[in-house]
């Protein structure tokens, strides 16, 4: 090995250990929170369902009152385990309780993580466990947990294991009369009822031994909790119908299942009872039979979690904290390419950690499906999603997927509308105390004077007193800020992926700038200086003698105003236009629209020409930022084969469109351009892997056909995990 090539080693090596540590400091950051939160109690109560259910029980001769205030959900059986816990003091259960979730939660990402088909070992585990840690962490099942009580960690752990490690040897020769697996279904079924379904998985791969005693010790654990306390019992299965109507009304948007859906669509009655039978028992045989063959495909983990998905939708109540399934099921591989695969996990983390308001945006018709998009996305994994199976070549060699190739679409647009919803978040933090941005909007003034670039109340008064033009003005502003950045992203999508990717950064680099001056620079804007004269043309004359007319338009926070994204956003598409528009046109209009939207931002009084500036200097810091991304970021010898030498920036149209009258097609058309010309990435010293098959598991039934001949064996092996950044290929690209 030559010392250049120690020295990267010794280099990528480093940079592996401090990012495992920042990694872990993130999750134990956390966890920490997370404990703090629920000890203290600084934000609201926490673990509320179960202290209160303590106290009200704390007296053995009161077991009447199990379910008396509906708020415990657990069955009979979870509430006989949780009395012995009655006698601790409060303060001691709440800490015993909040570390055993936290306990219960990392065994969960642990056993996930070991049993996931040719998952990561090595140093890849090293990156996996402490990011599904914390992934984990900000999801609103394992948040509902730590707030309401309710170990909903339990019954999943049990099912996971029961049907997932009870086939192995090791855990068969456990017990040699009672099949361990069967055992562990049931008492999870014990706990969650609807949870009876894996036996039904276990009988249909061919563990017909287990599912039985899965049955048993399910109806066993239920008998002796009815024994133990009838009425509470009795009110469980027969007033409540198995726990329909407990922890709150059936219909509100916390219950993810058809029934809950069911009910917020508006039907009620008989008619809603048997269709959400009809349509449970339809997602229970086809679940089922997808789960069944994801198992023999030797995905028994995948097989798992969409049976849990199943629990998930049927159940006639699904609680967030019951919602664990769901994010199990991101572990299955869903596209050909592989930016493709990260899709799906996105997609099943933002559903479960964000609020439906960041989901979709604040429309009418939209809005069914932000509130129940962790009941679609359970459906989705469930009935339809193709996960790629171990047998495809697609398995562990997808197709490339370089800077040069076109991004998933459904990535792109989830980022884009989660990333708006932080952009407009952050906005409204910023400071609006009307005497300092006042004071800010006052030094503003005085700087400009001393430049003798105070030109905005000039402009602003023509406009006011020019009745088109201040009607044009006004729909500039509101219409062009969004359409044209939009418009120019989706014609890069379409036309010009390398640009569109290096663009996008550019802009994503200088809009979060711009926060940052909302943040440290409050700002009051021309039109809501007192004694300056300046004419609101957008919203009307202002009340000054009004404390709260500084947010009169109730959309965000009117101080936001250093620098101005109006300008910036408008400089952003004016330079892309110029740097990658083939037409004359498009590049004269790249030239003019930042520059009649800054006269637009002084006319109608919302910004000062210095806004304006600052808007400038944010986008070329941020295409600064975009192009020291690509010359010095992961995946930078790809994108720097056909891009600038100097800036970094991807190609200029001229010589695109040279590229793809040479080729004959679409520079994008293939996915890639980085050498493989194959269609597959470059074999280096890094990616070689092990092909040596590990162990069959009872009721897998594993049939992987030799596909690979001598030439293209090496090829499909693209997983760097075992690998401790030393090679060339160990670094995923990010763009």
């Amino acid at each position: 090995m030559s010392k250049e090539t120690g020295e990267r080693a010794v280099r990528l090596r480093s940079r592996s250990i401090v990012t495992v540590a920042l990694l872990w400091l993130v999750t134990g950051a956390l966890a920490v929170r997370q404990l703090v939160v629920t000890w203290s109690g600084s934000h609201e109560p926490r673990l509320t369902e179960v202290t209160a259910w303590l106290a009200r029980n704390s007296a053995p001769a009161s077991p009447q009152a199990v379910y008396d205030n509906d708020a415990f959900t657990g069955t009979p059986f979870a509430a006989a385990l949780l009395r012995p816990f009655a006698a601790l003091n409060r303060d001691l259960f709440e800490v015993l309780w909040a570390l055993g979730l936290l306990a219960l939660v990392a065994a969960l990402a642990v056993l996930a993580l070991r049993r996931m088909p040719d998952g990561p070992a090595g140093a890849a585990l090293r990156y996996a466990l402490p990011l599904s840690l914390a992934v984990l962490l900000v999801s609103e099942p394992v948040r509902s947990m730590f707030s309401t009580g309710e170990a909903g960690v339990v019954p999943t752990l049990l099912a996971l294991l029961g049907v997932v490690y009870g086939a192995r040897p090791a855990w068969r020769d456990l017990s040699p009369v009672v099949p361990v697996g069967g055992l562990l279904v049931g008492l999870a079924a014990a706990l969650q009822p609807v949870l009876l379904l894996f036996a039904g998985l276990l009988w249909l791969l061919g563990r017909r031994r287990e599912a039985l005693t899965g049955t048993a010790t399910f109806l066993l654990a239920s008998l002796v909790a009815w024994a133990a306390m009838p009425a509470p019992s009795a009110d469980y299965w027969l007033g409540h119908f198995a726990g329909v109507g407990l922890g709150g009304a059936p219909d509100e948007v916390g219950n993810q299942s058809l029934h809950g859906l069911l009910l917020r669509l508006g039907l009620s009655g008989p008619l809603e009872i048997v269709l959400f039978l009809l349509l449970a028992a339809a997602v229970v045989v086809l679940g089922l039979r997808r789960a069944v063959r994801y198992a023999q495909d030797g995905q028994l983990l995948l097989a798992a979690a969409l049976v849990g998905c199943v629990v998930v939708a049927v159940s006639p109540v699904a609680w967030q904290h019951q919602q664990l399934w769901i994010l199990l099921a991101l572990v299955g591989r869903i596209g050909r390419r592989k930016g493709d695969r990260l899709v799906w996990p996105v997609l099943v983390v933002m559903v479960l950690s964000l609020s439906s308001e960041a989901l979709v945006p604040k429309i009418a018709w939209l809005a069914p499906l932000g509130e129940n998009a962790p009941l679609l996305v359970a459906l989705a994994a469930a009935l339809a999603l193709p996960f790629v199976s171990r047998t495809s070549p697609a398995w562990d060699n997808p197709e490339p997927s370089g800077p040069f190739s076109r991004p998933h679409l459904m990535l792109e647009l989830l980022l884009i509308r989660v990333g708006y919803f932080a952009y407009s978040y952050v906005r409204s933090l910023a400071p609006d105390s009307r005497e300092i941005a006042e004071g800010h909007g006052q030094q503003i003034l005085d700087l400009e004077q001393a430049l003798h670039l105070d030109w905005e109340l000039w402009i602003n008064e023509v406009v006011a007193r020019t009745a088109w033009l201040e009607s044009s003005m006004n729909f500039y502003y509101g219409a062009f800020h969004f359409l044209v950045p939009v418009s120019v992203l989706a014609w890069l999508y379409l036309r010009r992926p390398p640009t569109y990717r290096w663009a996008r950064n550019a802009l994503c680099y200088a809009t979060l700038l711009g926060l940052v001056g909302f943040l440290l620079y409050p700002l009051a804007p021309p039109r809501l200086m007192p004694d300056h004269s300046y004419v609101d043309t957008i919203n009307g004359p202002q009340d000054f003698d009004d404390p709260s007319f500084g947010v009169l338009t109730g959309v965000s926070n009117q101080y936001a105003a250093m620098p101005s994204l109006h300008v910036g956003w408008s400089l952003w598409a004016g330079i892309v236009l110029i740097r990658a528009s083939p037409w004359l046109w498009a590049r004269l209009l790249g030239w003019m629209y930042p520059l009649l939207t800054t006269v637009v931002v002084m006319g109608t009084a919302n910004h000062y020409l210095l806004d304006a500036a600052g808007g400038a200097v944010v986008v070329a810091a941020g295409f600064v930022l975009a192009g020291l991304w690509r010359r010095f970021g992961p995946g930078r010898s790809a994108a720097l084969s056909g891009a600038d030498a100097d800036t970094g920036a991807p190609p200029a149209a001229d010589a695109a469109d040279r590229a793809e009258a040479g080729s004959g097609r679409d520079a994008s058309a293939d996915g890639d351009s980085d050498g493989a010309h194959d269609g597959r990435e470059p074999l280096t010293a890094g990616s070689a892997r092990s092909t040596a098959p590990r162990p069959r598991e009872a009721g897998e039934r594993v049939t992987v056909p030799a596909r690979r001949s001598a030439g293209s064996g090496a090829a499909g092996a693209d997983k760097d995990a075992d690998q401790d950044g030393d090679g060339a290929g160990s670094e995923p690209v990010l763009n």
